[in-house]
């Protein structure tokens, strides 16, 4: 990949569409634009134009915006071509580039790589773009912008700005001691610097991991014994057939997951096999996992038959954790015809489980009677998982890991500072500063860039 050329790539979406935008950024991004329309617009305005090949024929008709640098997105010059979107358009306008001098076709993220480079982005808000590119739900979104606008970039480079002030306290001490203008005792202010700052970001740490969780999802799992209406009950709340219904237990023998959108929060429902003794070394398989990822699930609705006594209900997941285990009892719609009568025992049932009693449910996956409330509770559960005052500022685990070896250098600098080591408390307080370079892309993130980038599209 070479640095110095312009490149360009196709920005918006899948042809055919109404608009396709074409954009170019690099050094010849003016020359490109007075190829393709003999003239360059006046910054930053839009200017209407017949886009031309170099054999002068006219390709399209559309819209030119000229960005020079370093007042652009990616800090080069840029230009964006606004087109229709037909598939033919394009692909002339793409052709017509690439036989410019000095052009070539942009690779996945590298505009976005470019703007980093150049001091446009730093590393947190190149991936706060890149959540908010694939966010699909209204809280990742809030989260992934506010990432894109500094929330973490802001607050380590505030942290890396008071850590420095701490490292000159104690280098002034170490290199200066003898002069008289400088004062004495100066590593006692620079420790408090470093308790403070360690404790702040520990509390920033302990925020039982709502960011990452945020970007990944609420995961809910559907259990319970074999042919009780798991699948039928994922595909109600799923509002499509995304599992298996058949009368015959042991049907679903792996975990089906389905992705929902829960009043603007990300949920993860899996369907599991049937948890039950068998022969089988596949349906058994089934059932290890089933116990694994219900395991591992923040919450698991645990289906039984409606007509089953609550008192002899038997949950072998959650840990003890019942607050974590809801119990579903389906079918009500068989006690109904048995009883001969209309839907009754529906909503929100109370299980004789005593203190620890976890939430229970009646609902009919076949009719959808008491669906609405189930769905009301586990929207209220994503709220309260998610929505805790102050927005998450750590939202990938590589934020956790360099914040967390800023902390472990604050804390070797206390403990060596309470020896009166001055030259180490410097040293541990360069590495703390490093850490933190490191969450903005200060210093050696050559070995994750290409992990970061590598999930973008063309033309970003």
């Amino acid at each position: 990949m070479n640095d110095r050329d312009t490149i360009f790539a196709l920005s918006s979406g899948r042809p055919p569409a109404a608009i396709a935008v074409v954009r170019m950024s690099g050094s010849q991004a003016r020359a490109g634009v007075e190829a393709m329309i003999r003239r360059v617009p006046e910054p930053r305005r839009a200017a209407l134009a017949k886009i031309r090949n170099s054999a002068g024929d006219v390709l399209d008709e559309g819209l030119v915006l000229w960005f020079p640098g370093p007042k652009s997105e990616t800090g080069e010059d840029m230009a964006e071509l606004h087109l229709h979107g037909g598939r033919a358009v394009i692909s002339a306008v793409l052709a017509a580039l690439g036989q410019l001098p000095g052009f070539r076709p942009a690779e996945a993220g590298e505009f976005t790589r470019r703007a980093f480079a150049n001091g446009r982005l730093d590393l947190t808000a190149v991936e706060g773009l890149a959540d908010l590119i694939y966010a699909e739900t209204e809280a990742q979104r809030r989260q992934a912008y506010r990432q894109l606008k500094g929330l973490l970039g802001q607050q380590a480079e505030a942290w890396r700005a008071r850590l420095i002030e701490a490292l000159a306290l104690v280098e002034a001490s170490i290199d200066f001691s003898d002069e008289a203008d400088v004062p004495e005792h100066l590593l006692a202010p620079a420790l408090e610097i470093a308790r403070t700052l360690r404790q702040e970001i520990a509390d920033a740490l302990a925020d039982n991991r709502r960011g990452e969780r945020l970007r990944d999802g609420l995961v809910v799992a559907i259990a319970g014994p074999p042919n009780v209406g798991k699948s039928s009950l994922l595909n109600r709340i799923a509002r499509r057939e995304a599992a298996i219904v058949s009368p015959y237990a042991g049907t679903t023998r792996d975990v089906i997951e389905v992705h929902l959108d829960l009043d603007g929060f990300p949920v993860t429902l899996m369907d599991t096999a049937g948890i039950r003794e068998t022969d089988d070394p596949i349906e058994r398989e089934g059932v290890r996992r089933a116990l694994a990822r219900a395991a591992g699930a923040d919450l698991v609705l645990w289906v039984v038959e409606a007509a089953i006594p609550p008192v002899a209900v038997d949950v072998p997941v959650g840990s003890g954790k019942s607050s974590h285990v809801w119990i579903v009892r389906n079918k009500l719609d068989l006690l109904d015809q048995a009883a001969g009568s209309g839907p009754s025992g529906s909503g929100h049932l109370e299980c004789e489980f005593g203190t620890m009693a976890p939430r229970a449910f009646g609902t009919s996956a076949l009719t959808g009677v008491g669906l609405d409330e189930i769905l009301s509770a586990l929207s209220g559960y994503a709220k309260a998982f998610f929505d805790q005052g102050e927005p998450a500022l750590v939202t990938r685990e590589r934020h956790r890991a360099a914040m967390g070896e800023t902390m472990e250098a604050l804390g070797r600098a206390i403990s060596e500072g309470a020896g009166g080591r001055e030259d180490i408390v410097a040293e541990e307080l360069r590495l703390a500063a490093r850490g933190l370079g490191r969450l903005t892309g200060r210093v050696e993130v050559d070995d994750i860039l290409d992990v970061i980038f590598r999930d973008f599209c063309i033309g970003k």
